[in-house]
């Protein structure tokens, strides 16, 4: 009777079981039918609406590039600009860019050529700054913190958006004495904790053997390894180009070799002398006029002072 009763169970058991897997399977089979289902009235409905989007608001077409004369042209038109901006550097030109798609008639003149000056001459790195963080943890400065995670987001949005230009740069940090390397280490794991998800990619350790493979010329003595991390690298002076033909593509007008002579002045019917334009020579050709503009930004670096002084010629 005993054994019976086991046998019994054991069929149970084996009933149950079955049961179970049966149940099992019929809601797998179940969700993975819905989830087709979902899926494919999804997929209907986002073609729909894409469609109906497409039907609704046509996609804007990019304007034709105008060449340089065309440019002059529309600088010596007479029209009155919202925007002019005085210097073709990568702030002058990120200025221009900004403007014209916030629907401002912008202009911008450059006295030598694109990127002529301090936009060439960079260290070409695109960088949150190792040392702000390092300021920032050791004097709990928060200010200098939001510094480095700004900086930080915009290196990744540059290597996003212009991956011909900028790419991702090892640097390696020798290093010479073992207490340094825990503490460097630490220091370019908080760098790459703050980036996040946009960070380039980890940093890591290398022994002294490794380090010497990669670098020869490494001083050997008291060498005990490495740290390496990652930053960006970029092309400053063919970005800041792309930037401003970007503009102009926008309907910005953009000329290089337009050297700013005067800044020009009206009342504004309060007794006060406000900017209303500048007077400009361009030397392809040498023929000097005049630009109104609303608005003026002085974008030329280290420049800056001479342009400051034909608005006030007392000026420190």
């Amino acid at each position: 009777m005993h054994i019976t009763t086991q046998k019994f169970n054991a069929e149970l058991d084996q009933n149950s079981m079955a049961s179970r897997l049966y149940k099992v399977g019929v809601t797998a089979l179940s969700a993975t039918i819905g989830s087709v289902v979902a899926s494919w009235t999804f997929d209907r409905w986002n073609s729909s609406h894409t469609v109906n989007n497409a039907v609704a608001r046509p996609p804007k077409r990019k304007r034709k590039l105008i060449s340089r004369d065309e440019q002059i042209q529309n600088l010596q038109s007479g029209e009155e600009f919202d925007v002019l901006i005085i210097g073709g550097g990568a702030t002058g030109a990120g200025c221009a860019l900004d403007a014209v798609t916030r629907g401002l008639k912008t202009a911008l003149v450059e006295g030598d050529d694109f990127a002529s000056g301090t936009s060439s001459k960079s260290t070409k790195l695109i960088h949150g700054g190792v040392r702000y963080l390092q300021k920032a943890i050791l004097g709990l400065d928060y200010e200098q913190y939001r510094m480095v995670k700004e900086a930080l987001a915009e290196r990744a949005s540059m290597l996003d958006s212009a991956p011909h230009l900028a790419h991702p740069l090892p640097i390696m940090l020798p290093v010479y004495k073992w207490w340094q390397v825990p503490y460097y280490w630490v220091g370019i794991k908080c760098y790459d904790l703050v980036a996040g998800d946009r960070n380039v990619k980890g940093s890591y350790y290398l022994s002294k053997r490794d380090a010497l493979e990669l670098f020869p010329m490494l001083k050997k003595e008291k060498l005990v390894g490495a740290i390496v991390y990652y930053d960006g690298q970029q092309d400053d002076a063919r970005m800041c180009l792309a930037v401003a033909l970007t503009a102009a593509r926008h309907g910005a007008t953009v000329c290089n070799h337009v050297e700013v002579l005067e800044l020009l002045k009206k009342d504004n019917g309060k007794g006060e002398q406000v900017l209303c334009g500048a007077k400009v020579v361009d030397h392809m050709t040498g023929k000097k006029f005049t630009v109104k503009a609303k608005c003026i930004i002085n974008a030329t670096g280290p420049f800056t002072d001479s342009i400051r002084k034909m608005d006030d010629p007392t000026i420190k």
